[in-house]
């Protein structure tokens, strides 16, 4: 089954270009309130294709770092445009000097070019963070050079009525008398059973349950609805490997105090201006533990709960979360392009990852948007898209400009 491209207002419709458009998330959002696509540009070929499968056929396949002459001859009302956040985010190395976080001011630029009214530009929170804020300032300045009023809002998809908690930075740039309304009105969030009921009759709604006798399935089988695997903090939401003997060995009742214990000490006594912990040295442990410190810190050693480092002890797998199992009643967090991963997200109640569909919903696709290919390559598609009902908000804000 194959969907048809959405149907658009030709007659009396603001027009809108599309940078970095990815699958079109983004630009769903500007054709549900009525904007008409004139050109949408990406630089991979599975983006594209789905983009002329959902969208509009008006979607070309160029690498907007080099190929970008061709943009100046368009003329539309807005330009939208969601360059790559993977320099910025906090789920990847954040290294200032990541190329790709030169394509957030380029985007600005290509953008002016064209001389829409307005522009619309959306990355991760974190771009306005640290000293990576230098890109964002860049691409507010070059805006207001070219003669547009800036604005930025911060949003969380959860305070939209989305069923994830997703916070991202939109720039609005416009030119004219008239200012856009930023009022935000909070919609309730809607809860997980709700976005996800009746998927089970769609296409990509293929789950795959774990196999009984894997490591894995035992993890999974331990982690109840709002838990996750993680040894780096306590609370009912966490469950902690040495409370898994199946999957990562026996522990006594001794080796689990020490273990809390250390648990507790490396996030509280810090000695470095760096990183979340540091390593627990051993006479601190003895203070508070007692007598046979060092055997069951050996012992701990040798079943590979606990290692050297620096000059104290700290824990093993020290990650703060895993096989994270979501809440019919709550939100999920972010979907990102590991969204299918159950060593990462797991489903309410079955042991199993989610879905491609179930991710599309999470994210606010619609249903007859149609998936294909590697499901590996759907799950990057939508983790990195804009959620459509984000940008339909952003397009909102918008099309009174061009009611006047």
């Amino acid at each position: 089954m194959r969907s048809s491209p959405r149907r658009v207002p030709v007659s009396a419709s603001p027009t809108f270009a599309s940078l970095f458009s990815g699958c079109g998330g983004l630009d769903l959002g500007f054709v549900d309130e009525g904007f008409q696509p004139t050109g949408a540009f990406d630089w991979d070929d599975d983006a594209v294709s789905h983009y002329k499968r959902n969208v509009h056929y008006e979607a070309v396949k160029a690498d907007l770092a080099t190929e970008h002459g061709f943009l100046s001859r368009l003329r539309p009302n807005v330009v939208v445009a969601g360059p790559p956040c993977q320099g910025f985010s906090t789920a990847g190395r954040r290294q200032l000097d990541d190329p790709r976080n030169h394509l957030l001011p380029l985007a600005g630029d290509l953008a002016s070019r064209m001389k829409p009214r307005a522009i619309v530009i959306e990355n991760v929170a974190a771009a306005q963070a640290g000293g990576h804020k230098l890109y964002w300032e860049q691409l507010e300045a070059q805006l207001r050079v070219g003669g547009y009023r800036t604005h930025t809002v911060k949003w969380n998809a959860a305070d939209l009525g989305m069923a994830q908690s997703r916070r991202r930075l939109l720039l609005f740039a416009w030119r004219g008398s008239h200012d856009p309304d930023f009022t935000q009105v909070p919609e309730p969030t809607q809860r997980l059973d709700a976005v996800l009921a009746g998927v089970e009759r769609l296409s990509s709604h293929r789950p795959v349950l774990l196999d009984p006798g894997s490591r894995l399935f035992k993890i999974a089988a331990r982690i109840g609805p709002g838990q996750k695997l993680c040894n780096v903090r306590g609370g009912p939401r966490s469950v902690h490997t040495w409370h898994i003997p199946e999957v990562f060995g026996k522990t006594t009742a001794r080796e689990c105090q020490m273990l809390e214990l250390i648990m507790r000490l490396r996030r509280q006594e810090r000695r470095r201006d760096w990183g979340d912990a540091d390593p627990v040295r051993m006479h601190r442990l003895k203070l508070e533990f007692g007598c046979d410190t060092r055997a069951t810190v050996q012992s701990l050693l040798d079943k590979q709960f606990l290692c050297r480092k620096d000059d104290g002890v700290d824990l093993c797998r020290s990650f703060n979360g895993k096989c994270r199992r979501f809440r019919w009643e709550e939100t999920a967090c972010a979907v990102d392009t590991r969204f299918g991963d159950p060593h990462l997200f797991l489903h309410p109640n079955e042991n199993r990852p989610f879905t491609v569909r179930e991710a599309a919903r999470i994210q606010g696709f619609p249903d007859t948007y149609i998936f294909e290919g590697a499901e590996k390559d759907m799950f990057r598609l939508i983790g990195n898209a804009v959620p459509p009902p984000m940008a339909r908000r952003a397009a909102q804000i918008l099309r009174p400009l061009f009611s006047l």
